[in-house]
């Protein structure tokens, strides 16, 4: 039964159907008719049967039958630089063989952080953390020690971002688009094949704790996704820091807590979520039931759990490192930490840094949890044959500035934004002696890169799935050769299941809405204007206008032959053993509203 607040499936405004271009396509190759001579275009009946013809050749790559599908452009620049990828491919697969060699036979493990709602500059640049007011100085030394990817992508909000970084594609195509904020029923489908998935069938260990945020039902769940074990909450910050009574408070949120409001007029008793109500966080193995943990029947939620809970999954992020260290298998082990974000501020006794605030204030203790976890590599001896990444899932919080202590400076907007605010962040890729120490690459490096990088890196290539598009493209030249060896020069950005920004280069274009005068599109030049104020459209559009719809369409003939697909749906918290009974009322309520509209 699917829900009412299910995902709508919203159709492009561009989207291409087998006839014809719809109106903002269409617009955008007048502009360019109207800006060009008609000798440098061809008409859009021949270009759409072109790009027909180029999609069909590429549904079949050349090749053994283990390559993997890409998106059009992908192909556009293997046509040109195949040659040199090879030679490229070549010194790759050498260095790894020398480094598996001094690994007794051993690929590398893998230890990812990720860190929510961190805007650009947040960490590693001790310069802004003064201009600020406050240190990092943790991860500003590992960035020292690492691979700065300057130009990393990722997705609007926190459950694309990682559901890209999951499976290698981006969340639009299995209808993951969405960020919930409560119970919602739908999720990750289990159909999607993950990176944990990936590596375990590879031989590896696989471990997540923290935030997780890609479903409230069993399949999408990480014990069901690919991890042998898997400690997290069920939802996110909307329910842990905002929603709960303190925060209501407090006035980080209005008219939702018990006595905030009186409710002479309230009926609707289901309107607002109870945070406390809700499951918060839950442990369990590999394809079993999980049973959540922290909370009693009939406790409420409060900041001080929040606080509890965010402790508990760094101590168990230690636990599980030393644990896997002893393991005779590689290890991908995956820290999502909650923080930064923190909402009510009467539960910090002193605030620490200049800055006051309460990002700030827990910027500096996630840092202090970094240490801690690099130091622990370091006694653990597994620092050197351990790929560490930290980086961030999208920008800031605007939301919530500035009590929050956020500061917009270097990109424009931040988290639920398609400006470089939302979807760009800091990025540190570390592995001593294989990754290039204190270095910066500008190649645009995008998250879904990393499920077919880290796969290539793992020596597990052979069990990515080829019966699909896959929209990482493999960047372990990048990592391992350096500057210029990336193979990736568009990111589609989309907001849900709609394409608002195409950045190619250091080019942007804000693709038009239906029935705005494409004349009027918005083109910008990101390395002369980081914020997007300064629209360049007659200098870009003049001549790049005609290349920008010819991205999109090859785009949408390629959505075409590999559709979008509905997200997974189901029943909320099935698969918790011990759920309190707040909890099943709450299912129940949400059950009924779910189910009105078949009356």
């Amino acid at each position: 039964m699917a829900p009412l607040n299910k995902p709508s499936k919203t159709t492009a405004p561009w989207e291409i159907t087998s006839a014809t271009a719809s109106v903002s396509t269409k617009q955008l190759s007048r502009k360019s008719k109207q800006t060009f001579s008609p000798s440098n275009h061809m008409k859009t009946k021949t270009l759409l049967t072109t790009c027909a013809l180029s999609a069909s050749l590429l549904s079949t790559p050349q090749g053994h039958a283990k390559e993997l599908i890409h998106d059009a452009d992908h192909y556009v620049l293997k046509a040109q630089h195949a040659e040199q990828w090879a030679k490229d491919d070549k010194a790759v697969d050498s260095k790894l063989a020398e480094f598996k060699k001094s690994n007794n036979g051993k690929p590398p493990n893998i230890f990812y952080i990720l860190i929510d709602d961190m805007g650009y500059g947040d960490m590693g640049i001790p310069e802004l953390n003064s201009i600020r007011g406050y240190s990092t100085a943790n991860v500003n030394k590992f960035s020292d020690q690492a691979m700065r990817l300057n130009r990393m992508y990722t997705e609007p909000s926190c459950t694309p971002t990682r559901c890209a970084f999951m499976t290698g594609r981006q969340p639009y195509r299995y209808g993951m688009g969405d960020t919930a904020v409560d119970i919602s029923g739908f999720g990750l489908p289990a159909k999607e094949v993950t990176l944990a998935e990936v590596l375990s069938e590879a031989g590896y260990a696989t471990t997540h704790i923290g935030k997780w945020h890609m479903g409230d039902i069993k399949e999408a769940w990480p014990n069901h996704q690919g991890f042998d074990y898997a400690a997290f909450p069920i939802h996110q910050q909307g329910q842990l820091t905002i929603f709960n009574d303190d925060a209501s408070k407090e006035g980080v949120a209005v008219s939702i807590g018990p006595g905030q409001y009186k409710e002479t007029f309230t009926k609707d008793k289901w309107f607002r979520p109870d945070g406390s109500a809700m499951a918060v966080g839950v442990e369990g193995k590999k394809g079993e039931n999980v049973r959540e943990v922290g909370m009693k029947p009939g406790e409420r939620w409060t900041e001080a759990k929040y606080d509890e809970l965010n402790q508990r999954y760094q101590d168990q992020a230690v636990e599980h490192l030393r644990k896997l260290a002893k393991q005779d298998k590689p290890f991908f082990l995956q820290y999502w930490p909650i923080i930064p974000l923190s909402a009510p501020r009467h539960t910090t006794e002193i605030y620490n840094t200049p800055n006051g605030g309460t990002y700030t204030e827990k910027m500096e203790l996630l840092d202090r949890w970094i240490g801690d976890l690099m130091k622990e590599m370091d006694d653990l001896g597994v620092a050197d044959n351990t790929i560490v990444i930290i980086m961030g899932d999208n920008g800031h919080f605007t939301k919530y500035s500035p009590q929050s202590g956020y500061t917009p400076m270097i990109f424009k907007g931040g988290k639920g934004y398609t400006t470089e605010g939302g979807v760009r962040v800091d990025a540190f890729v570390r592995w001593p002696g294989m990754i290039a120490a204190d270095s910066i690459v500008a190649d645009i490096f995008n998250v879904s890169d990393f499920y077919t990088t880290l796969a290539r890196l793992a020596g597990a290539m052979d069990k990515l799935p080829t019966d699909r598009l896959i929209d990482g493209v493999d960047q372990s030249a990048l990592l391992l050769e350096g500057e210029t060896k990336g193979r990736r020069d568009t990111v589609y950005i989309y907001s849900g299941n709609k394409m608002e920004a195409i950045v190619k280069e250091h080019l942007k274009l804000k693709v038009p809405e239906p029935g705005e005068n494409a004349i009027l599109a918005s083109f910008y030049d990101l390395q002369r204007d980081t914020r997007e104020e300064n629209p360049v459209s007659t200098e870009i559009g003049a001549w790049g206008g005609a290349e920008f719809t010819r991205i999109i369409q090859r785009h949408m003939m390629r959505k075409k032959k590999y559709p979008d697909e509905p997200a997974a749906f189901g029943k909320p918290y099935e698969g918790i053993d011990n759920l309190r009974p707040e909890t099943k009322a709450a299912v129940e309520a949400f059950l009924i509203k779910s189910k009105v509209h078949e009356q």
